[in-house]
């Protein structure tokens, strides 16, 4: 038996309470195959599951529809405790419930084999028992999709076969388990003593033929599963103190790394609120170039070369056939216009959507994130190709013409206006280029041009987007607000460490709530506080030598996320520390890396 992380996910609680009929956010875990990710809840009900991609419509969707969505529970029949807890330096998920007749242990794997990903989905659930005897009930009922879909069943020789539009799926289980199919989905139980297991399982796929694999293979699988995750983890350098909150961190954004493409999901969901009750529900089972970029930054930093290698080519890639875009669907190509699905949503919070509208915004951000990108890449010891260097020198020309337009910026704002964050990005960006082709990576037809744009952006910064009254750079020119954003100013490089400092002094002021901080001005009524900015809040002052104020910031912030078990959202009320907005959020995930890095040098095998 593997030992569980020293983390958990949850500890020595009563049965999970759901909110009509939802849990809270933190009470969920992830598993992942590197193709889709499951959620599954800390009472043994997996809410969430699409297949065979993160972009699929769900199979599973109690999480947005909680009377009538698809769900694979398996809980003890009676009251419970939980304890729960990833196994160590795994995405193997385990679960002890005690029970006034015994305890029992859930392992729970999306399994993958010896040779990497399966060509199907594999869901796997093995129950042990511990102490005494248990008994376990279940029920396994395809979503309906907000009425798109209609499962049924059917029996193709000895199998029953479920059906949900092209998803084709078996339900498998080891021999003491009993199951009947009724109008919804499937329904039974099981019992474990000490000693004894049992394991149930999930087999889909979509217009592909189905495999039938044995029970006790799939089974066996959970444990391959979980070795193949240690060995993954082992080979990551970063060894410093933080190692096992680094791991944990690079393990959730192992999840989000679609495998086939290479590209890098910026969440697992769609249309969980920024508050409940409110409008901000979106979906992020798309690539952005922000958030690839940030991941092939963080796997180099970790020595993951060969995840760096596949994400950095599906950006080129991207960049080459289907031009600069805010984002990218998982497969390549353009981000359809959003839609709403008829479902309730989250607490009732709706609309609940797919598809986004930011792919089709003007944002300068991305300038700044390719190149930087870019340039890490190179810093890693590696060559552009002659395409790749044509794309990028192509991308600085567009840089060098269009910075002095409005745009979107980084929140993805419907006012376009002249953003700080956005010009700083575009100074990044042609910053990196001047770099890269003194160092013989691109070519240096434009590499004059490109340099006299960048002195002129910084001039133009220092002079418009100052504000003496607040002592910061503001969100944009004239405006009085400020953005959390602009902590990132400091990890770019960008020049002025004084007016950088007091800028991080009003964001804190204006925009902090204890640990967390909000996005721009005006956010506390709108939403939560956003994660990630808290992060970029303590890798800024680390960089800029405040190591020990750094330091005691994310021992709070850790604090304060730890309900989540190292699985961290888009956003938390600062009130409650319930955790808001969709999971496990990337971007979170990749600011908790660079600040974990900027307090502690990685050190490669």
């Amino acid at each position: 038996m593997v030992p569980a992380s020293s983390q958990p996910v949850r500890s020595g609680v009563s049965e999970p309470s759901r909110t009509g009929g939802h849990l809270p956010l933190e009470d969920y875990a992830a598993l992942g195959d590197g193709r889709s990710v499951a959620l599954s809840g800390a009472d043994g009900s997996i809410d969430w599951w699409c297949v065979p991609d993160m972009h699929s419509p769900p199979l599973f969707d109690r999480l947005l529809d909680a009377a009538e969505g698809g769900r694979f529970s398996l809980q003890p029949d009676g009251p419970f405790t939980v304890e729960r807890s990833y196994r160590a330096n795994s995405n193997v998920l385990e679960t002890v419930f005690t029970t006034p007749d015994g305890r029992a242990r859930l392992t729970e794997s999306l399994n993958s084999g010896t040779a990497g990903r399966l060509p199907w989905t594999e869901l796997a659930r093995r129950v042990e028992g511990l102490e005494g005897r248990v008994r376990f009930t279940f029920e396994m009922r395809p979503g309906r999709q907000g009425g798109a879909a209609s499962p049924y069943h059917s029996t193709v020789g000895k199998h029953a076969v479920f059906h949900v539009k092209s998803v084709l799926g078996l339900f498998v289980h080891s021999g003491g388990v009993r199951s009947d199919w009724a109008d919804e989905g499937i329904t039974g139980d099981l019992a474990v003593a000490a000693g004894e297991r049992e394991t149930v399982a999930i087999v889909a796929g979509r217009d592909e033929p189905l495999v039938v694999p044995r029970i006790e293979d799939i089974d066996e699988r959970i444990d391959i599963s979980d070795r193949e995750w240690r060995d993954w983890t082992r080979h990551l350098g970063y060894r410093g103190s933080d190692r096992e909150a680094f791991l944990r961190s690079a393990l959730a954004l192992k999840l989000l790394l679609h495998s086939p493409s290479g590209a890098i999901a910026a969440a697992a969901t769609t249309s969980l609120p920024e508050r409940i009750g409110g409008e901000k529900n979106y979906d992020y089972r798309y690539a952005w170039v922000r958030d690839a970029g940030y991941t092939i930054n963080s796997f180099l930093e970790a020595g993951a070369e060969p995840e760096a290698k596949a994400a950095f080519s599906w950006l080129m890639r991207q960049l080459r056939e289907t031009g600069c875009r805010v984002c990218y669907t998982l497969d390549g190509g353009e981000v359809p216009a959003t839609e709403h699905v008829r479902v309730p949503g989250y607490r009732g919070t709706g609309p609940v959507l797919t598809g986004n509208d930011a792919g089709s915004q003007d944002q300068h951000g991305v300038y700044g994130d390719i190149f930087e990108t870019a340039s890490r890449f190179v810093g890693s010891c590696n060559i552009l190709d002659s395409a790749s260097a044509e794309t990028l020198s192509r991308l600085a020309d567009e840089c060098a013409d269009r910075w002095r337009m409005p745009d979107a910026g980084m929140w993805e704002l419907p006012e376009y206006e002249h953003y700080t964050m956005s010009k700083i990005s575009c100074w990044q960006a042609l910053a990196r280029a001047v770099e890269l082709a003194d160092g013989g990576q691109l070519p240096t037809t434009c590499r004059d041009r490109w340099q006299r744009e960048r002195d002129r952006i910084k001039d133009w910064i220092e002079r418009e987007c100052w504000s003496e009254s607040k002592q910061a750079f503001v969100m944009f020119p004239g405006s009085d607000a400020l953005d959390a954003s602009l902590t990132l100013a400091v990890r770019f490089g960008f020049d002025g460490r004084e007016r950088l400092q007091l800028t991080l002094d009003a964001i804190d002021r204006e925009l902090g709530a204890g640990p967390y901080h909000y996005r721009y001005t005006g956010m506390d009524a709108e939403e939560g506080c956003f994660l990630a900015c808290s992060f970029w809040m303590i890798e800024a002052r680390a960089l800029l030598g405040q190591r020990d104020e750094a330091r005691a910031r994310l021992e709070r912030l850790t604090k304060a996320l730890a309900r989540g078990g190292g699985l961290f959202s888009e956003m938390a009320d600062p009130r409650s520390g319930a955790f808001l907005g969709n999971l496990p959020q990337g971007l979170t995930h990749l600011a908790h890396i660079a600040a974990l890095a900027a307090l502690g040098e990685p050190a490669r095998d």
